[in-house]
């Protein structure tokens, strides 16, 4: 008996082992070695500017057991660092990138395609991606970045001095603008109308697709010839020329705005924060406004691209985290922590946007926007930009000689 027992328990042991094992490999094989995979993961961040999402990413984290590591990149290094991974075939798994560096590095075969991916996750649908963020991540045809967040301008303006010379819901044209910046500055000595910022050339491309510039890759930097072009220039002149802004650096934004010599400036969403804790006592005696129109009202888009790296051996757990940070609901998390804007349309129908006045009217902007030109040596052309802005703007060259000698320099830039 002993014997047999001995032989039966040995056998049930055996099969215990055997169903044991058949049950192992019928859950990896249902998962597709997916648990097994996600558990002991890791999937490597670089996010440009700063670590932010380390602040939200707890919940992803917790549901699938992917690790995610988060690496903070200052501006000022990314460029660099960037090019090193794509020298060496090392970097991440994921990059966080600014808009403006996607055609260098999409040129440089950094990314995936994520072409035929996109239509795998509901959350990366292109149709719920405003058209602006769109232009920054899709080349020749093919998609190499999911739109993070998005960022554009508008005017800020002081309800109240701009009712006193006529326009107490803001100057809607450029016209409008001229004539409220003649009468403000008239109202009271030391007074400027707006803060014109000549140091982004964001917002130089912005005046002059308002005045109807288009900019036509094929033409290069004869796009800087065309007549639309130099009405903008003209226009900066006429408000530094007038005294309708300020030629120094002059007062801290806010103070300026607050003490109603800057009564406008134009900026982004961020600065919906900076006054309300700035200058609280103007509590509603300010709002935001639309561009102003001179045959468009078009603004420009920014923000960030969601990329991967194309030498990641995790391309689809990083996929399933790209498609978790494109929920609405992640964005709208997001927006809470930093104030910047969701790419995603579906967001804004949440109250905490759609019912804000003033965020509404970035949301409303966004309709109208357009990517800044890219081209090759963007960054250079742009430093040009600068250089010809400030001796028009506050050193009184000759417009026409200053767009001449900007043409020539732009030119041997995308040649070379």
């Amino acid at each position: 008996m002993k014997k047999i027992n001995i032989k039966i328990l040995t056998m049930m042991m055996l099969c215990a082992v055997l169903v044991l094992g058949a049950c192992g490999g019928s859950s990896d094989k249902e998962s597709g070695g997916k648990s097994g995979d996600k558990s002991s993961k890791t999937l490597k961040v670089w996010q440009m500017g700063d670590s932010g999402w380390k602040e939200i990413i707890k919940p992803y984290e917790e549901e699938t057991g992917v690790k995610v590591d988060i690496q903070g990149i200052p501006w000022d290094q990314g460029h660099d660092k960037l090019l090193t991974a794509v020298a060496s075939g090392k970097g991440p798994d994921i990059i966080l990138m600014g808009t403006t560096w996607m055609q260098e590095f999409v040129k440089a075969g950094t990314f995936v395609d994520l072409t035929d991916y996109i239509d795998q996750y509901p959350n990366l649908a292109p149709d719920d991606f405003y058209d602006g963020a769109l232009e920054t991540s899709v080349f020749d045809g093919k998609t190499y970045g999911i739109p993070w967040h998005v960022d554009t301008r508008v005017l800020f303006y002081r309800k109240d001095l701009l009712g006193d010379v006529g326009y107490p819901d803001g100057p809607k044209t450029w016209d409008d603008l001229e004539d409220a910046s003649k009468k403000l500055v008239a109202s009271g000595d030391g007074k400027y109308a707006i803060d014109l910022s000549i140091d982004d050339e964001n917002y130089v491309y912005s005046f002059a697709w308002q005045q109807g510039w288009e900019y036509e890759p094929e033409l290069g930097a004869d796009n800087f010839t065309k007549p639309e072009f130099k009405k903008m220039m003209e226009l900066y002149k006429t408000f530094y020329d007038n005294k309708y802004s300020q030629i120094g650096e002059g007062k801290d934004m806010v103070q300026a705005f607050e003490d109603g010599t800057k009564p406008m400036f134009f900026s982004g969403p961020w600065d919906i924060k900076t006054v309300k804790e700035g200058a609280p006592d103007l509590d509603g005696k300010w709002d935001v406004h639309l561009m102003p129109d001179g045959g468009t009202d078009r603004s420009m888009i920014g923000g960030s691209q969601i990329t991967i790296f194309k030498n990641s051996d995790n391309v689809d757990q990083a996929l399933d985290f790209i498609n978790w940070l494109s929920d609405p609901e992640t964005q709208l998390e997001w927006y809470k922590v930093k104030n910047e804007l969701p790419s995603r349309k579906e967001a804004w129908e949440d109250p905490i946007l759609a019912d804000d006045p003033m965020i509404s009217t970035f949301g409303e902007q966004l309709e109208s926007v357009e990517a800044p030109p890219i081209m090759n040596g963007s960054d250079k052309i742009a430093q040009e930009i600068r250089k010809m802005m400030e001796k028009v703007a506050r050193g009184g060259e000759d417009i026409d000689k200053a767009l001449n000698e900007f043409h020539q320099k732009a030119a041997k830039i995308i040649k070379d």
